[in-house]
């Protein structure tokens, strides 16, 4: 793909996720351990069920000194039904013992650092250095992945490679907002299986790699 083709892409897609809901992790940008928070709860769970869970867990608490001090059993009960509920009331605990331990109290702002705290894979760290830090990264998930290889722009075969594709390819500036952007896109309207191509507006410039049904 040329970048005057990416050019549009970007430029159409901007345009386009306007008519969606803001993706849940968007809607939790008032501090770096709201977003860390936010991130984990919404792994392999939809948008509308990660919004309840997260308005619920952060009446209660939203700092990590008041998160380790309620007990477990209270905050699975506060992020019931996210995929996992058990397994993600413990990692926030081990989180916030983390950042309490090793980090004052503070989210890092570094992905290296990140990926030490227990749960944290690249995307969530990778949103977390965008979103909470402004800082360059581009998180990749199950959306940016797909969407990615189906235009023909990466030839990747797992989302970590496809980070490292796009640090190397992606221009800058594009950087931060491309999650924003696919993620919306892929929810929406390039779906998974049998996407709706005809109602897409980038149609034109996609190679449709892997698209075997659509709409």
């Amino acid at each position: 793909m040329r970048l005057e083709d990416l050019n549009t892409v970007v430029r159409v897609l901007k345009r386009e996720v306007q008519q969606w809901p803001v993706p849940a992790i968007a809607k939790y940008i008032e501090t770096p351990f709201t977003v860390l928070i936010s991130c984990l709860l919404s792994l392999r769970t939809q948008d509308r069920t990660t919004v309840a869970a997260s308005d619920r867990l952060f009446a209660i608490a939203r700092n990590p000194r008041t998160t380790l001090a309620t007990p477990v059993s209270v905050i699975e009960k506060a992020i019931y039904p996210v995929s996992f509920y058990r397994v993600k009331a413990r990692t926030i605990h081990e989180i916030c013992r983390g950042l309490l331990d090793r980090f004052h109290g503070e989210v890092p702002s570094t992905i290296d650092e990140l990926l030490t705290l227990p749960g944290v894979g690249r995307k969530t760290a990778n949103i977390v250095v965008t979103l909470a830090y402004g800082k360059a990264g581009i998180a990749v998930d199950t959306h940016v992945h797909r969407i990615s290889n189906r235009l023909g722009y990466v030839r990747t075969s797992t989302p970590d490679k496809t980070e490292m594709a796009l640090r190397k390819k992606l221009p800058p500036r594009y950087w931060i907002v491309f999650n924003d952007l696919l993620v919306a896109y892929g929810q929406n309207l390039c779906k998974p299986i049998s996407p709706m191509c005809s109602k897409c507006k980038i149609a034109q410039l996609c190679k449709r790699v892997g698209v075997k049904t659509s709409r």
